[in-house]
Order: structure tokens, then sequence, then C-alpha cells
């Protein structure tokens, strides 16, 4: 697992940590059952404070992505289908408003648009 801090991004340093564990778990980089670094281990690595990483942790413990074993650490939980599903909707709905949205100052119309959308899909 490889995480990587943007200091450009805007987003809190926690979030990008969250996130990009998120992402490497529902593509499937990390298995059920895998150890994540621990939270001293990934500050040091990562040059944050434990505090960061533990918010980080804490998120995805809450969110269902990891379970936070005392003493033990914290490892990633068996993933629902349908949880991945949603979040992946979730993803495509995003893609889609940042399209209207560049779309919208050309004035694209919304056939044009799913033109658009559709010739993308046929060369998928």
């Amino acid at each position: 697992m490889h995480i990587v801090i943007s200091n450009t991004s805007g987003g809190p340093i926690y979030e990008q940590i969250k996130q990009q564990i998120k992402a490497a778990i529902l593509a499937g980089e990390l298995k059920e059952d895998a150890q994540l670094p621990s939270i001293r281990q990934l500050a040091q690595d990562l040059r944050v404070s434990v505090i960061t990483t533990m918010r980080a942790y804490n998120e995805l413990e809450q969110e269902g992505f990891v379970a936070n074993m005392q003493g033990k650490g914290c490892f990633v939980l068996k993933q629902n289908r349908e949880l991945i599903r949603e979040e992946k909707m979730r993803q495509v709905e995003s893609a889609l408003q940042a399209a209207i949205d560049t779309a919208r100052p050309l004035k694209l119309s919304y056939k044009e648009m799913a033109e658009l959308l559709k010739l993308l899909m046929e060369e998928i």
C-alpha cells in the first residue's frame, strides 16, 4: 500500500489517508484480513501526527472497512458487495456531475451529452 499526501489538494490529511486506503480496499489491493500498518508506523512513514492517522483509521472503522483490534492492529474487513457497488455508484455520480459542470458553460444540450455518453460507453 502506497499513500501519497498532497499539501496542495486542499483536503485534510486524515481524509487523504482514509480515501486512499478505502480505494485500495475497494480495488482489491488490500484483501480481507490484511493488516494495515500500525497507527504509529503509518504516522512515522508519512511524517504526520499520530492523531491524524488515528482519525483516518477510526473513520474507516466507522464506515465498516476495517476493524481495530486492541493490541493486535487494524485489519481489513470482508466487504459487502452491495456496499462496494454503492460506493462505486457514488464515484460514477460524482464524475458525471463534474462532466455536467464542465458542459454547462459550453451550453451542451442533454442530447449532445447523451450522445457523448453513448459513444464512450460503446468503446468500453
